[in-house]
């Protein structure tokens, strides 16, 4: 692999609202630090002790030091980020995709807590709650009024542990308790339909410690059903991230042997790193690869990859691949551009920093940050349009973002017009009911932009984009 280096940490390239690409990260011992200022730093103490004595009354002498080193991380950029005991728990449970809880996936309808799935095999499915279910309590607590982080922190627990949640079900018009025992739950990140005779959809919901294998899983059973595809559709839309090495195994499937995936460049020494279409830089322990149990034929069944707005970092290091050397039709919208690396390092048995160390870039030698991947061909969300898509947040409006390395960023006139359009339609969608509002479940039979996909692939006509603002891209590459 070039250079040996040892496993010192992990490397994480995230997404927004704690969805993070975390993988064993290859770290060798840094010497020649520059001089620390001593200036700044007696002031920093300076400034402690009068804050101790002076302050109006006693304050909590670690909460200071956490709040400082908070706050001179978070100075840095909006994906390096300090962790507490608590926050770093909850990092590494993130990335394992593993859990303690009852094992449902949830939405929120009318303040309430909706059951869009029950997690297979999960405490909730043995219980028989089904999807649409309502929790209107959890324990003693009604949810109303809870927020989704809230009511999901109530629902995990201790392994073992019971918890008591109040179901009201619409279609039996009846309101019921259920107890079910929390156990260690694994996330389902890939859903997979054959959706029509040849033609497949594979859904990746955030890339995980199991989802190679869960994909090439569902790959095996697609193949099963329909040895001779015709062609295939990844989903990548919504996906945050996940794990870095799971975006080099997914994009591994689909290309040449030994082809650069992926490449990052930083400061440091062991930031500057290649990573390849090879079972060395995706294989997380020694084992067998499961890609060897796929059939050759997925080398080169067409393929079209369904991206977004929501779609980041592992996302965009697959569909930037893929795209590159023209394995697959990108289609969708431009994608969040999460573009940097996060080193995490562990500070203590408990707490962590986490350090964007540096940026990714396409074989081609391209950044994504700040930037996304642009579709091939851009479809809107449906056959209206996708009229709030330039209200979403992407990775440019972030305050303190990293820029792209590659050029001046350029502020597109264009968007800025759409976002106000998109906020006068979005007070007349206000009106509506929340069922009027509700878009179609991906993957469905009402999906617009799978829809379009498989037309690509069918070589029919496609209903390419009528809203959609493209941000300015700088060519200028960097090797």
């Amino acid at each position: 692999m070039g250079q040996k280096l040892k496993i010192a940490g992990w490397i994480s390239i995230g997404a927004v609202a704690g969805a993070l690409t975390t993988v064993q990260l290859q770290a060798v011992a840094r010497a020649g630090l520059a001089p620390l200022p001593l200036e700044e730093l007696q002031q920093l103490a300076a400034v402690f002790g009068m804050v101790k004595t002076d302050y109006v009354e006693p304050v909590d002498e670690k909460k200071l030091i956490t709040d400082a080193i908070s706050g001179m991380v978070a100075s840095l950029d909006p994906h390096s980020v300090y962790f507490d005991k608590k926050s770093y728990k909850e990092f590494r449970e993130g990335t394992s995709g593993r859990f303690v809880g009852v094992g449902i996936e949830i939405t929120q309808e009318d303040g309430l807590v909706k059951v869009v799935s029950p997690i297979e095999g999960s405490p909730a499915d043995r219980a028989g709650l089904k999807p649409n279910d309502l929790i209107t309590r959890i324990d003693d607590t009604p949810v109303k009024g809870l927020t989704l982080n809230e009511a999901v922190k109530r629902m995990r627990g201790e392994p073992k542990a019971k918890v008591t949640l109040t179901i009201f079900r619409k279609d039996e018009n009846r309101t019921f308790p259920v107890t079910i025992t929390r156990e260690e739950i694994r996330t389902q990140s890939v859903r997979s339909k054959v959706v029509e005779p040849g033609y497949a959809w594979v859904r990746l919901s955030q890339f995980q410690e199991r989802t190679v294998e869960d994909f090439v899983t569902k790959l095996e059973q697609i193949y099963k059903q329909e040895p001779n595809l015709k062609g295939l559709v990844l989903d990548l839309r919504n996906d945050p991230g996940g794990l870095l090495d799971a975006a080099v195994a997914v994009s591994a499937v689909f290309l040449p042997e030994n082809v650069t995936v992926v490449s990052t460049n930083g400061q440091l020494a062991e930031s500057k790193f290649t990573y390849k279409a090879a079972p060395e830089f995706y294989l997380r322990r020694n084992g067998a690869d499961p890609l060897k149990r796929l059939p050759a034929a997925v080398k080169n069944v067409p393929l079209v990859v369904l991206v977004n707005e929501g779609s980041a970092s592992a996302s965009e290091i697959v569909a930037g691949a893929l795209q590159d050397y023209k394995r697959a039709t990108i289609m969708g919208n431009q994608t969040f551009g999460k573009g940097s690396v996060q080193t995490v390092r562990p500070l203590g048995p408990d707490t962590g920093l986490k350090l964007t160390t540096a940026r990714y870039f396409t074989p081609s030698g391209k950044s994504i940050q700040a930037r996304g991947i642009v579709p091939d061909v851009m479809v809107d969300e449906t056959a209206e349009g996708s009229p709030f898509a330039a209200l979403r947040t992407r990775e440019a409006d972030l305050e303190k973002h990293l820029n792209s390395g590659q050029g001046a960023e350029v502020k597109d006139a264009g968007r800025e017009k759409a976002r106000e359009e998109a906020l006068k339609r979005l007070e007349e969608e206000a009106k509506k009911t929340p069922e009027q509002r509700r878009p179609p479940e991906l993957g469905s039979d009402k999906d617009f932009q799978l829809a379009q996909a498989i037309n690509k692939l069918k070589g029919r006509p496609v209903l390419v984009s009528k809203t959609a603002v493209v941000e300015p891209k700088n060519e200028k590459k960097e090797n």
